[in-house]
Parts: structure tokens; sequence; C-alpha cells
């Protein structure tokens, strides 16, 4: 899957996350519901700015644009997809939470498993 689409598809996925609609984003973004809506399928090309807009408005660092794509074929690891939406999910208190209980079962799985 080409990075336009990809970068569309988790658009969208944040912009449902959040139950907004693309007339929503659009203005939450200062872009137009049209441009949101080329976004989404992959046929738009947008600057560092734009990017930056969107990520604002959806709440999310702009990288996370860029992340796991779930419906790409070439896609192995649906476990960590599956947890990185569970947790892009979390407010920021409950994603500090999970953070920490996180790393402290890995350290102690891997200290079982030494």
């Amino acid at each position: 899957m080409d990075l336009h689409k990809r970068f569309g598809n988790l658009v969208r996925a944040h912009r449902l996350r959040l139950g907004m609609k693309q007339a929503e984003l659009a203005e939450a973004a200062g872009l137009s519901p049209n441009m949101i809506g080329k976004v989404e399928r992959g046929e738009a090309a947008l600057r560092f700015p734009n990017i930056e807009q969107i990520a604002r408005a959806l709440e999310v660092d702009p990288a996370e644009l860029f992340a796991i794509d779930p419906g790409s074929k070439h896609y192995q690891r649906p476990d960590l997809f599956d947890l990185t939406a569970e947790l892009s999910g979390l407010s920021d208190v409950e994603l500090k939470w999970a953070s920490e209980m996180l790393a402290l079962t890995l350290r102690m799985f891997r200290s079982n498993t030494r």
C-alpha cells in the first residue's frame, strides 16, 4: 500500500475514533471537507503544515499518521496494531498508568524467562 493511502487510512481511523465527521475534522484542521475526503482516499499529497494541522485536530502526534496500517497484506503483527489502537483511545492519565503497568509486566516477564 502506498504512503498516501496508508496516511489516509490512519487519518480516517483517528477521525472515527474521535467520533468526528469529515466536515468537523476539516473545520478543526482549517482545510476543506473535499480535501479531507481526498486525503482519506489517498488521493492528495499534503505539506507538513497541513499534516500538523490534521494531527492537532485529531489529538495525535503527526508521526502516528504514518504508523502501522492494519490493511496492509504485508502486515505481520496484528497484536501490535490492536495494542496500539487500544492505547490511542486512552486519556493521558490512563496512558501513563498503562505504560507503567506494561513496563512492570515486561520486566517481570523478562526476569522469568532468563
